[in-house]
């Protein structure tokens, strides 16, 4: 003899509503966040810093202070020394963040703190020449 399994019994119409509205939270979400992540990858694609990169012009106010020094080829340390702001608590903040908390009131001014920085600290150390090394 065969049991009979019983059908689940029947949902209520709230649990219904309840399912198909966090169904659809999740879906927006899902899309919302999927297009931040293209967007912040097409970003770094397109504005990428390769490390070597002199030209000072090419930074961007979403760029960290670590990325910055690593695509410049220059101390992190001498960065925040140089635009006199801590290192510690800012490493994870982009520029335009760090303008606005350190420089109120004069946008872009970090940019241009950096850029000098950076044209400064090329200029003290040249990278060496290849010629040197044959």
């Amino acid at each position: 003899m065969s049991q009979l399994t019983k059908p689940p019994p029947p949902r209520s119409r709230r649990e219904k509503i309840l399912t198909t509205g966090l169904m659809v939270v999740g879906i927006i979400l899902i899309i919302f966040f999927g297009f931040r992540a293209v967007r912040s990858f097409l970003r770094i694609q397109f504005t990428s810093l390769e490390p070597g990169v002199t030209d000072v012009e090419l930074i961007r106010g979403w760029m960290t202070i670590p990325y910055i020094a690593a695509a410049y080829d220059v101390p992190e340390e001498y960065i925040f020394e140089q635009i006199g702001i801590p290192q510690e608590g800012n490493q994870d903040k982009g520029l335009y963040r760090l303008n606005r908390d350190y420089f109120e009131g004069e946008p872009g001014a970090i940019l241009k703190v950096i850029q000098e920085a950076i044209t400064q600290y090329k200029a003290e150390h040249p990278p060496p020449n290849e010629a040197d090394n044959d």
